[in-house]
């Protein structure tokens, strides 16, 4: 089952989502084609440290974080990716490295890839390695205000 947080919150809101299960896997492209989701459309989640405060960006599975590029756009002097120790209980009903891309809910900033936002829809894990939830772009972006920067680049 999605965490219980986050459909709880996208049902209080009353947005529409698909919840799809999906078998066992635990990188984005792994789970972009084992789910049926192009690359493009599925959200990773990657913690990271701006300055000392834990944000998450958001970006297609296709892609990885320019953390150089993230530092500019962000306009910080210190950015480094976060260790798995320093936001295990940040995300308390999610398995690790399967975290929602909705920081509002774990007092995180959110930053998004001008890329992904491109998108009708997007997918993204729902708190465990075997399911994902997809909704509209558009809904996502009014319930989390994430900052939609220009930090991402293509994976080879």
């Amino acid at each position: 089952m999605p965490g219980r947080k986050l459909t709880a919150f996208l049902d209080e809101k009353g947005i529409k989502y698909v919840a799809i299960r999906h078998s066992l896997r635990f990188t984005a492209q792994e789970i972009a084609a084992s789910a049926h989701v192009p690359g493009k459309e599925l959200a990773k989640t990657v913690v990271f440290k701006l300055e000392d405060e834990l944000a998450l960006a958001v970006l297609p599975a296709s892609y990885r974080v320019d953390f150089d590029m993230l530092k500019e756009v962000a306009g910080s002097k210190r950015i480094e990716l976060a260790d798995e120790e320093e936001f295990r209980d940040r995300f308390p009903d999610c398995e690790l490295g399967a975290m929602p891309p909705f920081g509002n809910l774990f007092g995180m900033e959110t930053f998004v890839a001008d890329v992904l936002a491109e998108d009708d829809e997007i997918a993204f894990n729902a708190g465990s390695h075997s399911e994902l939830i997809r909704m509209a772009y558009v809904d996502f972006e009014r319930l989390v205000q994430p900052k939609v920067m220009h930090f991402a680049a293509r994976t080879s």
